[in-house]
Parts: structure tokens; sequence; C-alpha cells
């Protein structure tokens, strides 16, 4: 019912930024809380930044917070991160993921839908 794509991923210095997009094709995209994920090497995937359907609030990681920022275009079924001030802790696959009427349960990856494949963010240092 819903199909994401994230892009945007790549290398980066420390002290960089980079956005991330997550492109969804289904309808009734605004429906969906949108949340972002991250996994490190020989970690668990870990939550990063989450969006609800309705009201638009965001929520943060600790690790993330006042350095990134999560944002969406519902007549584009887009989302975004925008990541500044990287650190090489930030190094990881970024997925995107979707809940439908997803809002106080985003930060639990086992509440969500859909998932997209990653995208690979790099920050060297």
């Amino acid at each position: 019912q819903l199909q994401l794509v994230e892009s945007g991923g790549g290398l980066v210095q420390a002290g960089g930024s980079l956005r991330l997009s997550c492109a969804g094709s289904g309808r009734r995209f605004a429906t969906y809380g949108m949340g972002w994920f991250r996994q490190a090497p020989g970690k668990e995937r870990e939550f990063v930044a989450s969006i609800t359907w309705s009201r638009g609030v965001t929520t943060y990681a600790d690790s993330v917070k006042g350095r990134f920022t999560i944002s969406r275009e519902n007549a584009k079924n887009m989302v975004y991160l925008r990541m500044n001030s990287l650190k090489a802790e930030d190094t990881a696959v970024y997925y995107c993921g979707a809940k439908q009427y997803g809002s106080n349960e985003l930060s639990e990856r086992a509440h969500y839908d859909y998932w997209g494949q990653g995208t690979q963010v790099t920050v060297s240092s």
C-alpha cells in the first residue's frame, strides 16, 4: 500500500551537513506518521526522529536534538531529515519508516507498517 525510497546519503566531513529524502509512492501519504531510524555496523537499529500524521509534531533522539530537523511535504509525498553538525558517530544506514495514523508510538520500530531500503551516511573525521 505504500513504498518508501530514501536518498541523499553520502560521505561528509565532521561538522558538515546532509539532507536525506524519503519519497512515498502510495496514496493518503498525509495519514502516515513518519520516522527516521539508523543502524551502524554491529548495532541495533535506533530511533532518530519522527513526525506525526495529524499535527506534524516532531520528536528527536537526545543524540541528535538540536542538530537534526525532520519535516514533511505531504503534497509531494516527501519527508526529509536535515542533518547539521555531523559527527563520526552519526555514521550509519538511515531508514525511513511509515505508520498509518502514527503519533505517540513512532519512537518504537516494531510499530511501523512500512520501511525503505536505507541510505548510507558516512561521516569522516
